[in-house]
């Protein structure tokens, strides 16, 4: 009784914060249903690391280590990179690359959706995050959580938690998050433009030789991103070779569903009170969304460049999906051009953009990889 009564008395009130924090997590998953793979474990275990002595993360009894199991989980899945790795092949399962590869011109938007990276590097450079913290926060924008973790991960910054928080958040704001940038960047008449999508049947050789040409062209181009973007086409490879099916569905389903619930509470041995709740947070979490608008500022302002030298006009709404928040940001997209017009249906096109997004975003974050050491 003396022991429980103690350790009440250990309760910090910023753990109880993170309490809070947590509890909010967990209520945005089961009710507002946004990234509840992600969100709820992330929150869970924010509760769980910010008990007194809490024996799910390292402490020391009697002079002697006693090593927790979510720190455990962290060497073993995070710090060497193992989850987020293991991951893309769930996630390379998952993509259809065939939209964009009939009609690859879509690639450039997705690389255009990549602006905010670049841009939130400088500013938070500017605002005196070391540049190693800086490149981690500004991935951040790659609107892709396991290239958030591996980029974050990779240069050992502390503020791992606050990243990762702030990037599976914002992805499950793209619904709230990129309307309002897209609104006002674009006209009305521009909102309205119809986009016919011409179905054309992309050869099984060619879908097979894509993940393999991508993986070898973007490692002489940049050979840190090897890890990244090959794990991520050689699950796309599984599901495109026509003799792995049964293994394809497990990566999308099975190892993509257990790897993100680790993955999830694994992330909160970086988000104890102590570590999480500073004012770098909260401008981490605000470069944060400065990347997303500036993601999509970038995506569509190249879709209305475009236009000025074409007569074929493209809606610049589908630039915004060049995030790599697949498919939630060309549902967005889909769902404002039929808002505008229910006979303009731009979901392919803008699915197209979005997978190009999800190699750019990857693309990105190697080239942060080599250029900052």
């Amino acid at each position: 009784m003396k022991e429980l009564f103690g350790n009440v008395l250990l309760l910090d009130p910023m753990q109880i914060i993170m309490w809070v924090i947590g509890a909010v997590l967990i209520y945005l998953a089961i009710k507002k249903d946004m990234e509840p793979s992600l969100l709820l474990p992330i929150g869970f275990g924010a509760i769980l690391v910010n008990l007194p002595k809490s024996g799910a993360v390292t402490q020391i009894y009697d002079k002697v280590a006693e090593i927790g199991v979510i720190d455990l989980l962290f060497n073993s899945g995070i710090a060497n990179e193992l989850f987020p790795l293991l991951l893309f092949i769930g996630i390379g399962a998952m993509i259809d690359f065939g939209p964009l590869l009939s009609n690859p011109k879509l690639m450039f938007f997705g690389a255009a959706a990549q602006f905010g990276i670049f841009f939130t590097l400088s500013l938070a450079s500017f605002l005196g995050f070391d540049l190693k913290d800086a490149a981690s926060i500004a991935i951040i924008g790659a609107a892709d959580g396991p290239t958030s973790i591996f980029v974050a991960n990779h240069f050992g910054t502390k503020y791992l938690g606050a990243i990762i928080v702030a990037a599976y958040s914002y992805m499950a704001l793209v619904p709230i998050v990129q309307p309002p940038v897209i609104k006002l960047l674009t006209t009305k008449k521009e909102r309205k433009i119809r986009m016919v999508y011409k179905q054309e049947n992309v050869s099984k050789t060619l879908r097979i030789l894509f993940p393999i040409v991508i993986t070898v062209i973007t490692g002489l181009v940049s050979p840190r991103s090897v890890a990244l973007i090959g794990f991520l086409m050689f699950g796309n490879l599984i599901r495109e070779c026509g003799v792995l099916d049964s293994l394809a569905e497990s990566a999308r389903s099975g190892l993509a569903n257990l790897v993100t619930l680790l993955l999830g509470i694994t992330v909160a041995s970086k988000m104890r009170a102590e570590d999480f709740l500073t004012k770098e947070t909260i401008m981490i979490l605000c470069l944060g969304l400065i990347a997303f608008i500036f993601d999509t500022a970038g995506g569509v302002l190249l879709a209305k460049l475009y236009n000025l030298f074409t007569k074929n006009k493209i809606n610049p709404m589908i630039g915004a999906a060049g995030i790599s928040a697949f498919p939630m940001s060309s549902r967005v997209v889909h769902k404002m051009g039929l808002a505008e017009d229910n006979q303009n249906f731009l979901l392919m096109h803008a699915a197209g953009i979005n997978v190009s997004g999800q190699i750019a975003s990857v693309i990105a974050g190697g080239l942060i990889l080599t250029l900052i050491k």
